[in-house]
């Protein structure tokens, strides 16, 4: 696994476009041998900004974006179609701006009433093929969470499912889906794309190596600490 390296930006305006820059030229260089690249998206005030950046975006046109395969990290368990989900998110800000192949978009099921679980159960089997991610994009919450694996939870722990259920979040809304560790884990590159003085604490203790999930990701060949200084100013 890669060793964290931090690239810091004046302010998410300067952050946004960067990060959008970086996700083009990166599709693209995951093409160029004629694969599928294959993207795990978050969900967040920065991370819509960026995906947003990314269809505003002239340089999009060199992505074949038929051959892109959408994954999400964690999904909050509302009904299709509310804007709290992270895949309404995505798909207001970049997937209806762009000729993405339906077949390849993979979000996590919507609350129809089955439960959480069953939806949790229904995304690991999307994942039986092991994909292994080109980009794996996660936000950073106060607390040190990513994805929806929050501190001192039980799926914290998970190494036997791809995909969990999780219950009285710490945050609205109370029900989520999440993915585990090992799969996070399984992305070439991973960026935590991070904003905001209010994240400050958790990126140092992170970047530490202190007990918070976001000190655990790691990219097989690179991972990116994407912030802005006022993420960034408990760093040594």
């Amino acid at each position: 696994m890669s060793e964290p390296l931090v690239l810091l930006h004046p302010d998410a305006d300067a952050l946004v476009p960067a990060v959008a820059a970086r996700f083009i030229t990166s599709v693209v260089d995951a093409q160029s041998n004629g694969r599928v690249a294959q993207v795990v998206l978050t969900g967040g005030r920065v991370a819509a900004r960026v995906y947003a950046a990314v269809a505003d975006s002239p340089a999009r046109s060199a992505i074949d974006w038929q051959r892109v395969e959408f994954w999400w990290g964690d999904e909050r368990f509302l009904p299709d179609g509310d804007p709290e989900r992270n895949e309404t998110q995505a798909r207001d800000a970049l997937l209806s701006h762009v000729n993405v192949d339906p077949a390849r978009v993979h979000p996590m099921a919507p609350d129809t009433g089955q439960g959480a679980e069953a939806a949790a159960a229904a995304y690991a089997k999307e994942l039986t093929t092991e994909p292994v991610f080109d980009i794996l994009m996660l936000g950073v919450g106060p607390d040190g969470h990513v994805a929806s694996l929050f501190p001192g939870y039980p799926q914290l722990t998970v190494t036997d499912a791809a995909a969990v259920a999780v219950h009285d979040s710490p945050k609205p809304p109370p029900t989520r889906v999440s993915l585990t560790f090992p799969v996070l884990d399984r992305a070439r590159e991973v960026w935590f794309v991070v904003s905001g003085d209010d994240k400050a604490e958790a990126v140092g203790k992170a970047l530490a190596g202190g007990d918070v999930p976001a000190a655990h990701p790691k990219g097989q060949e690179r991972t990116l600490w994407l912030l802005d200084q006022a993420a960034a100013q408990q760093l040594g």
